[in-house]
């Protein structure tokens, strides 16, 4: 029986794994495309990437309680 526990271990070890490192490649590529719009169409003069996400959270929250 622990031949057959220890087998389904690695194998779910190997798919929860490849699962993450999937996940991983996909967020941090979505974040590089979030990054590079913000950049472009919605970062005001003197402002970073951080700073105009920031603002825009604020932006949205601020219409969600009107």
């Amino acid at each position: 029986m622990s031949k057959i526990v220890d087998a389904n271990k690695k194998i779910e070890d190997a798919v929860v794994g490849g699962y993450k490192k999937i996940e991983d490649t996909v967020v941090g590529g979505y974040k590089k495309v979030e990054d590079k719009f913000v950049d472009t169409f919605l970062k005001k003069d003197g402002e970073t990437i951080e700073e105009a996400k920031a603002r825009l959270q604020k932006e949205q929250e601020e219409l969600k309680d009107k």
